[in-house]
């Protein structure tokens, strides 16, 4: 058996890291080159899922490092269009929950024993278990997240620009920019919600946690 450090998925997610470092490094002399190393990254993010489910190589390790590793990337291009529009505080308000959501998601999963925090079939919401259950949606919802984020990098200039603006902006570009924008906002949109949920629900099983330690 191979290192758990030498498993093909992980081997794909210290790659991801390397192209993101190159993609944060040319993202102010070259947008689009920039775009395509990111959204790159990201579609290796379900690459190392497919190799980790047919070659047997799952790891908590694993799954560690590829959320920590979509986190920061997420965190970082965040940071950058909170430097390029207005409200910037949007976009921060954006990166902490998508990072405080997650950490609970992680930590309770762990306290409950589970081996993913994409285990999610003892939760009673409805559209967490739709979510992490039924993968076509949870890519939907992740691709339309960061696609979002790319676009609206994408029509940035260099100058502080508003949000709204740069929207009517979009709308305003040809039918297939619009039908890409106008999808990538409604799967923005359930992703937030769902970040919110999966949030307080796992926020709530810390407080059992805590409550059956105490007994």
């Amino acid at each position: 058996m191979p290192s758990v450090y030498l498993y093909i998925p992980n081997i794909i997610g210290y790659f991801r890291i390397i192209i993101n470092f190159i993609a944060f490094a040319v993202c102010y002399s070259n947008k689009a080159l920039f775009a395509i190393l990111y959204f790159f990254s990201f579609v290796l993010d379900g690459v190392d899922g497919w190799f980790a489910r047919k070659f047997n190589q799952a790891s908590t390790f694993g799954a560690v490092l590829d959320m920590v590793t979509d986190r920061v990337s997420t965190a970082c291009l965040l940071a950058l269009l909170s430097q390029f529009y207005r409200p910037g505080l949007v976009f921060l308000i954006l990166l902490g929950l998508d990072i405080t959501s997650h950490w609970f998601q992680m930590y309770s999963s762990f306290l409950s024993g589970k081996s993913s925090h994409k285990d999610v079939k003892h939760t009673g919401n409805w559209l967490l278990k739709l979510y992490y259950g039924y993968r076509p949606f949870m890519a939907f919802c992740c691709v339309s997240c960061e696609v979002l984020y790319i676009i609206l990098f994408l029509f940035a200039d260099e100058k502080s620009t508003s949000l709204l603006s740069v929207s009517r902006g979009i709308l305003n570009q040809s039918p297939l920019i619009v039908l890409v924008f106008i999808s990538t906002l409604v799967g923005w949109a359930v992703k937030q919600v769902t970040n919110v949920i999966q949030m307080k629900t796992a926020a709530d099983a810390c407080v059992v946690y805590d409550l059956k330690r105490g007994k």
